[in-house]
């Protein structure tokens, strides 16, 4: 056992504990950074509560934090190849968890899906050195097929708005297609925006409208319809057509529609979960151990 070690009551050999605390910091670190990007239309900041009047930023970081087990569970997991249905009970565990630290109100539903199961196949990526292979596609490789026979949760806002609008995705959608959104919108508004710029906080911005701008956001369907999310996707894409963060009045521009997004009560948590996502995979796929 000398070569064993018990880190937050996972125990894992000396050579992977690296892997796993590496991963585990990268998605506390991504939703972190979510959080203080400000202004993201209708969501928590540190400036504000957005459309929210359940939450603010300090139950947001104790929510996250208390995630910290979770994703070095799901890293452990994805390292031993796990099935599905053993991602899919931590996944319920850090679920119950959360609400019991949030009393009852729903942070990080999404972001317990999306990027636990990032974290497992990052794990599994990086153990398996298969560096030639995305996170979303080790996602389809070895968990599509129980995500596409994954039934959605009973009572989730997803759930609902899929049974009204069926061409409506969510984040099982998202997981299925190996988060192309991420590819092929987020990730490259993140990276071009940084190249030019060297501030991670316009990238996050860019990146976030970007996804806002062409996301069907099952959030967004909940609390606002389809005129909500239609409004939403024109605002975001007005923004970006006129240079996103590269114009001059890009802060004034995105406050404007924050507060008109706190006046329709609208709250776009799909994309914010899809940032955590993006900035995720980068730190992972950017910058490995």
């Amino acid at each position: 056992m000398d070569d064993l070690i018990l880190h937050d009551d996972v125990i894992v050999e000396q050579s992977s504990r690296k892997t796993c605390l590496f991963i585990q910091r990268a998605c506390i670190r991504a939703l972190w950074e979510e959080l203080i990007t400000f202004p993201k239309a209708g969501l928590v900041s540190k400036e504000d509560c957005g459309s929210h009047r359940d939450m603010n930023a300090d139950l947001m970081f104790r929510s996250l934090f208390s995630l910290r087990n979770y994703f070095l569970r799901m890293a452990h997991a994805g390292m031993n190849q796990e099935p599905f249905g053993a991602l899919k009970e931590l996944g319920m565990a850090a679920e119950q968890h959360m609400m019991l630290v949030t009393k009852g109100v729903n942070t990080h539903r999404g972001a317990i899906f999306i990027l636990g199961l990032l974290a497992a196949a990052a794990a599994y990526r990086l153990t398996h050195q298969l560096r030639q292979f995305t996170l979303g596609e080790i996602i389809q490789q070895q968990w599509g097929a129980d995500l596409r026979e994954h039934r959605d949760l009973v009572h989730s806002h997803g759930s609902l708005v899929r049974k009204e609008y069926h061409d409506a995705g969510g984040a099982r959608a998202q997981a299925i297609s190996g988060f192309s959104s991420v590819y092929t919108i987020a990730l490259p508004a993140y990276r071009i925006t940084y190249q030019f710029t060297n501030n991670s906080s316009l990238a996050r911005i860019q990146a976030f409208y970007a996804l806002l701008a062409q996301i069907d956001d099952t959030n967004l369907l909940y609390r606002g319809g389809l005129s909500g999310l239609n409004f939403a996707q024109q605002a975001a894409q007005q923004f970006i057509d006129q240079g996103g963060v590269f114009q001059d009045s890009w802060f004034l521009q995105t406050q404007k529609i924050h507060q008109q997004f706190i006046a329709m009560n609208l709250s776009p948590g799909g994309c914010a979960d899809l940032l955590g996502a993006c900035l995720l995979i980068d730190q992972i796929e950017t910058k490995e151990i």
